[in-house]
């Protein structure tokens, strides 16, 4: 049951203001305050008396908020701590959920959120003596491989991937194609007491159907034909660390059931092995589909999805999170300016427009590749819109069917001016198959999935098509 009696909330912040507008909502809702200015203050206050909720800044003299927080932990004091920044930063969102806050400001903040916070710390002391175990480091990641934006969505998983990084729990990513579910699930394992162990990432979607069985769990030598030497496949592999399962909605729905009992019983058999052996080893898994339609579809099993998504993350498309557009086009002219073109390049504002203006339907990975194309086409160090031209308008697809439509006609037209009369739609049709697969897989840059869903055909007919026709995918960039 909740307290009905007034909170006792200590602020700690070397801002006057701050202290002064906390204070005044704080005690016209009727809670006792008290005030600090530095770290050190802070820490003796939370030490030697009780309090309902302390806010802590991130950076004010003395020790920092999120110092405090650790030894507040280390302690075994479990009053709940927000952390107040102006940064709002991917490591300090991570780092201050990983070190138990019950949640994370960005200034300038509104009342209600405030009051709230007041509210939901009265409510949820139980899960903070939990959510303070986890107080590891988070380790360091490369900034070519890590999460980019400040968008509320993106704070809200950067959040997530605190609280669930010191357990083991699997964790299910959902997302379109290119919004960086691979970035997630590493962040999840170098967030958690597994970053020393491997991280191993499969796309189960990618792999034939035929080998998939001995990709994942191993095969013994001679277990099939062209089984010349044992393999001890992905689970262990990533013995001690994290398997990251990408496409999860994808892989066949018999190889699904072998996947579950695995899960289940924390055991591999390779194929052709008659003993199991134990696995140490967290699953983490992705998917672009929605996993609930693909359950009702008969695509996927019930009973592994729940396995699975013990914690849901569903990453937004860019396009509803347009905020992060800036702040990742900054990103990667940083990452690849000097690598592609030696030099250093920025946006022009009218540049910034244009790509708020488009729909990114390949989301994060299309406006990287669009950068890095810039980069290699722009005659000078400020990219302008024209550098960007190739992106068409609106969401990018009218240019892209014209493109196909005129491929396909084209060769239909060229078949029809010397083909025979008989047989005239079953030739065509073979005919203009393999043009029309190049195109679609030319604007999907390779994505074999994207390109299926284009096709309205499912992947593994793609797939099939694409080895009977000798079809070369491009490289993707």
């Amino acid at each position: 049951m909740i307290d009905d009696k007034p909170a006792r909330v200590l602020v700690a912040d070397d801002e006057d203001s701050i202290r002064f507008v906390l204070r005044e909502t704080l005690e016209e809702a009727g809670h006792e305050i008290v005030e600090v200015a530095s770290g050190d203050e802070a820490l003796a206050m939370l030490t030697s008396e009780s309090f309902a909720l302390a806010f802590l800044d991130i950076r004010m003299p003395g020790p920092s908020g999120l110092e405090i927080l650790s030894q507040l932990r280390s302690s075994g004091t479990d009053t709940p701590v927000v952390i107040i920044t102006a940064q709002n930063t991917f490591e300090n969102a991570v780092e201050a959920m990983k070190r138990g806050a019950l949640d994370y400001l960005v200034k300038p903040f509104g009342m209600a959120e405030v009051l709230a916070l007041v509210e939901k710390a009265r409510r949820t002391r139980a899960l903070q003596r939990e959510v303070r175990e986890l107080r590891r480091e988070v380790a360091q990641t490369p900034a070519g491989e890590r999460l980019v934006g400040k968008s509320p969505a993106l704070l809200e998983i950067y959040k997530t991937i605190g609280r669930v990084a010191g357990s083991d729990v699997p964790v299910l990513v959902t997302g379109e194609s290119g919004t960086g579910k691979e970035l997630v699930a590493r962040a999840i394992h170098n967030a958690s007491a597994r970053s020393e162990g491997p991280f191993i990432a499969l796309n189960t979607a990618a792999i034939p159907r035929e080998l998939l069985e001995s990709e994942l769990f191993g095969h013994e030598r001679g277990a099939f034909t062209g089984a010349v030497q044992a393999r001890a496949g992905r689970f262990r592999d990533a013995s001690g660390g994290t398997l990251f399962l990408d496409e999860i909605g994808d892989m066949p729905i018999e190889l699904q059931a072998k996947l579950l009992r695995v899960l289940q019983s924390g055991e591999v058999v390779a194929v052709g092995a008659r003993d199991a052996e134990q696995v140490d080893v967290r699953i983490l898994a992705a998917t672009h589909r929605d996993p609930d339609a693909a359950v009702a579809d008969g695509l996927m099993r019930e009973d592994l999805l729940y396995r699975l998504r013990v914690v849901p993350i569903h990453i937004p498309p860019l396009r509803e999170r347009s905020g992060d557009i800036e702040i990742l086009a900054e990103h990667f002219l940083d990452r690849y300016g000097e690598e592609l073109t030696g030099g250093v390049h920025r946006l022009a504002p009218s540049t910034l427009e244009r790509l708020r203006a488009y729909d990114w339907p390949g989301n994060v990975r299309e406006l990287e590749n669009a950068i890095k194309r810039a980069l290699v086409l722009a005659s000078g160090d400020v990219l302008d819109p024209d550098d960007f031209a190739f992106l068409g308008h609106g969401d990018g697809g009218d240019a892209a069917h014209a493109s196909l439509e005129a491929a396909v006609v084209q060769e239909a037209e060229t078949f029809l001016a010397d083909a025979d009369a008989c047989g005239l739609y079953g030739e065509l049709i073979e005919r203009v198959e393999r043009p029309l697969l190049e195109t679609v897989l030319r604007e999907t840059d390779g994505n074999q999935i994207r390109a299926a869903a284009r096709l309205g055909i499912n992947r593994n007919t793609l797939r099939k098509k694409i080895a009977e026709l000798g079809i070369r995918l491009p490289r993707r960039a």
